[in-house]
């Protein structure tokens, strides 16, 4: 361990290297409910990605594996290290390298936030669009999850917006992926394979994200409804109107609820109807012309009335800024209120109101909680597990993604697999699948360093 320690030091230097005591506890765990803090023997801060790739060699030679970190803001334990492991946090390769207005692309390194981006890019007038509820997150870390947000139902998830990838591969060698071109058809997509993987193949160094331009007017409207399905069911007509609304989240009554009081946050709802209401549904919209926006939201108000809602408020800036702020810290009020657990599972949009009544009913045969939010444009469903007996949540667990498998859709849509679903992918997922997932991983990985206990 101190031949490792003294080779990870000589490469990013002494002050860069942290072990033992001097190793904090942020080192030790993402925010995952479900994985207890591990802290690491060692943590590196390299600066370039030749540094990263001398760190990966080494690691190899001394049988050390190795946890990227970004900000630590992940929910299923994807970046808790193991013990005896080196951490590589990107918290010094936090540049924003270039804005290239002409190609709409910027290229960033994998510790820059979302928040700094959206700095940078807002100054040009153009936006990189996924928002995945937490701006403190990492772009290194939207890469290895393929992290996604209330915005994916109009501008797609993380895979949907990188174009390229300098990365790192467990033996040392730079690789480049695709570039600032917006199609390639030049043997395996690397880029793609290696967003999502979740630290597991490659560790990226420079990501080029794609950049759309900002739109000045924006307007969200809430419209209660007083059964969930009529939800559900309002989510295909609005997208084949033409309305291109660019949030369409569903909350149900419960959460709502929660969030408005955590937040401290009135909306205007009376309080019959909220009595009422079994869940909300949340229509983003935005345009570059405000008098086609303002048409746009009234078309959207004709069809929610149409489609069973009680009413329809737009929502003046303030209240719809702190109800979309809100909606993202639905994680937080969770936690606050004691859940056992948060899942994401995906499926079909046409599924959800089916998927949400079987976990529901699921639950309640477990006589436990089953609440939450998600995004109804494109499926995501998050569920807050309210379980304390172990045993008896990792069975309902269990039984909810298979439901969510037997809809057409997966375990997870945008938290990943990390270490807190590993044993349920393993056991629900086609085999034949995994047996190639290993391979790959093989191919990549062949002294097995990169994130052992993640997935697999």
């Amino acid at each position: 361990m101190e031949d490792a320690a003294a080779r990870f030091a000589g490469i990013v230097g002494d002050r860069n290297l942290l072990t033992g005591d001097q190793v904090s506890e942020d080192y030790a765990h993402d925010e995952s409910l479900t994985c207890d803090p591990r802290k690491p023997a060692h943590v590196a801060k390299p600066a370039t990605a030749e540094e990263v790739a001398a760190l990966l060699v080494a690691a190899a030679e001394h049988d050390v594996p190795v946890t990227a970190r970004g900000s630590g803001s992940g929910l299923s334990g994807g970046a808790r290290p193991r013990a005896d492991g080196l951490v590589i946090s990107f918290e010094r390769m936090n540049a924003v390298l270039e804005v290239d207005t002409a190609n709409q692309v910027a290229v960033v390194q994998p510790g820059v936030t979302l928040a700094e981006l959206d700095a940078k890019t807002s100054a040009v007038g153009l936006a990189y669009t996924v928002y995945p509820g937490e701006l403190s997150a990492s772009i290194g870390g939207n890469v290895g999850t393929n992290a996604g947000g209330m915005r994916a139902v109009k501008y797609g998830v993380t895979r949907h917006n990188i174009l390229g990838l300098q990365a790192v591969l467990p033996t040392g060698e730079i690789i480049r992926t695709g570039g600032k071109t917006s199609k390639v058809s030049t043997g395996y997509d690397l880029t793609q394979l290696i967003i999502g993987s979740e630290g597991t193949l490659a560790l990226a160094t420079e990501v080029i994200v794609k950049l759309y331009p900002r739109l000045a007017h924006s307007a969200t409207l809430l419209a209660p409804f007083g059964d969930l399905t009529q939800v559900m069911e309002a989510v295909p007509v609005l997208l084949a109107s033409g309305l291109a609304p660019n949030i369409l989240e569903y909350i149900d009554n419960l959460t709502m609820a929660a969030i408005t009081y955590h937040e401290q946050l009135s909306l205007g709802v009376p309080e019959e109807i909220q009595q009422a209401t079994q869940a909300y549904l949340v229509v983003g919209l935005e345009n570059r012309d405000g008098d086609r926006l303002d048409g746009d939201a009234g078309r959207a108000g004709e069809l929610l009335a149409e489609l069973g809602a009680t009413d329809v408020y737009v929502l003046d800036g303030g209240s719809a800024r702190k109800l979309i702020e809100a909606r993202e810290k639905a994680f937080w009020t969770a936690k606050a209120a004691g859940a056992d657990d948060v899942i994401d599972v995906v499926v079909p949009r046409s599924e959800m109101p089916g998927f949400l009544a079987k976990a529901r009913e699921l639950a309640l045969a477990a006589e436990a909680g089953a609440v939450g939010c998600g995004h109804a444009g494109d499926g995501n469903v998050h569920l807050a597990i309210f379980c304390k007996d172990p045993d008896k949540r990792h069975r309902l667990l269990h039984d909810i993604f298979a439901a969510g498998i037997a809809c057409g859709g997966a375990i997870s849509g945008e938290h990943g697999i990390g270490q807190a679903k590993r044993q349920h992918f393993v056991d629900l997922e086609d085999p034949a699948k995994l047996a190639l997932m290993r391979r790959i991983k093989q191919a990549f990985d062949p002294t097995d360093i990169l994130n052992p206990g993640v997935l697999f």
